[in-house]
């Protein structure tokens, strides 16, 4: 196991007792100071740009980083729990103190999933884990087998999409913490409903990150929401991976919704994603139960859900805007933006049975060729994840009007009989 591994390991799993190990990747520091309390100590330099200190800490211990000459505290980049938001001290958290009371889960997997997108912070006037509890008994009547909740990373303010998360390893502490979203998971499970946890690695919010005071965490380059993720440094996509396996595995997920994927820019063989693909599946084999990963990509390209021995990339279902787009386009009549080519019959039955209607067609919104055919004999269609609207939708339009709202309740039907169809 490499240094970043173990590295990685230590971190998620923590330190209970008095003494702990605190581990921080900053190449681009000269010194690096822990402050636990008043207290300020000098930590020791190590291989490939590390610093390590054992320092008395306990579980529920405020702490930060100093570097260099400054006097300015910092919250740790794998910070488990910020209680006094992204810019304030870390909190020292012990995993391993929460009474778990699912034992006889098993998990699902994506076969037949009916996937309910939910945000903590408007499903419920609390807009806590806690108060969502309470509304579980009710997607259960619905019909759902898949939770999908909006990004619970650490961001600034109280109420956000999550989309701009800067703590990526902190559960956002107005919505309960991570006891929070623990007892979550658990009252899922104890329902039968699996959780998917939506994340983002292909950028951060512009308030609260202070990765780049730490190391090159960031690459020149922008994408839609910023610079780019520098995924060529291996303690980068460490971070990531390390990541993804401790909401997996410290917090009984089931899944991971991967936001834009298009955007994680990546010239690394194996690429990212691959990586992640085997990491999850190991993970997986460990605990026995399924873990899915979803990825969120616009480049209609099977690869993304071709196996790692097809030299794909490993996915185990990716989003299928051209599902939401040919209902939308049918039901509304709206033929702007990205909805020029939908909306005919033709259009409708295409995508229904090839999954893409862009697979190597000219797009008339992009301006060119677009997409990859589907092998429609070997896949099959519940690797394709389709709606009838979710949250981008809503936001990208301008009045962020939902569809109950411009179609009458007969269409809604239609689309939702189409869309289980």
């Amino acid at each position: 196991m490499s240094r970043e591994e173990v590295v990685g390991q230590m971190r998620q799993q923590g330190r209970v007792g008095r003494v702990r190990s605190f581990d921080l990747w900053a190449p681009n520091a000269h010194r690096v100071r822990l402050q636990v309390g008043e207290t300020r100590i000098d930590m020791k330099s190590e291989s490939n740009g590390w610093w390590h200190l054992d320092a008395r800490a306990p579980s529920g211990t405020d702490y930060a980083f100093l570097l260099d000459d400054t006097d300015t505290p910092l919250p740790d980049p794998r910070s488990r729990w910020q209680p006094f938001g992204v810019h304030g001290a870390s909190r020292v958290y012990d995993d391993r103190a929460f009474a778990w009371t699912d034992d006889g889960w098993r998990g699902r997997d994506l076969l037949g999933a009916v996937i309910y997108e939910l945000h903590i912070g408007t499903f419920t006037i609390g807009a806590t884990f806690d108060s969502a509890i309470s509304r579980l008994d009710h997607l259960v009547e619905l019909g759902i087998t898949h939770v999908e909740v909006l990004p619970v990373n650490a961001f600034n303010g109280v109420w956000n999409w999550g989309y701009d998360g800067v703590g990526w390893y902190a559960v956002h502490q107005p919505y309960g913490g991570p006891d929070g979203l623990k007892r979550f998971v658990d009252a899922c499970h104890s329902r039968g409903l699996a959780v998917v946890l939506d994340v983002v690695y292909n950028h951060l919010g512009p308030s609260g990150n202070y990765l780049p005071r730490f190391g090159p965490y960031l690459k020149s380059g922008r994408s839609t929401w910023g610079d780019l993720v520098n995924l060529e440094a291996t303690p980068v996509r460490r971070f990531i991976i390390d990541n993804a396996l401790m909401w997996l595995r410290e917090y009984h997920i089931d899944g991971l919704r991967l936001d834009a994927v298009h955007a994680l820019v990546d010239t690394s063989t194996p690429h990212l994603l691959a990586e992640l693909s085997s990491a999850v599946s190991a993970l997986s084999g460990r605990l026995g139960r399924p873990l899915s990963l979803i990825a969120e990509s616009d480049l209609n390209d099977p690869v993304m859900i071709t196996p790692l021995a097809a030299h794909g990339l490993g996915m185990d279902a990716q989003w299928d805007d051209d599902i939401h787009h040919a209902l939308h386009a049918m039901l509304t009549g709206e033929r702007q933006g990205y909805y020029v080519d939908f909306g005919s019959l033709e259009v409708f039955a295409k995508v229904w049975t090839s999954a893409f209607l862009h697979d190597g067609t000219y797009s008339t919104f992009r301006g060119r060729v677009h997409g990859r055919p589907v092998d429609r004999i070997h896949t099959p269609g519940y690797r394709f994840v389709g709606c009838l609207q979710n949250h981008d939708q809503v936001g990208n339009r301008a009045a962020g009007d939902r569809l109950s709202m411009i179609v009458s309740a007969r269409l809604l039907r239609v689309g939702a009989v189409l869309l289980f169809s």
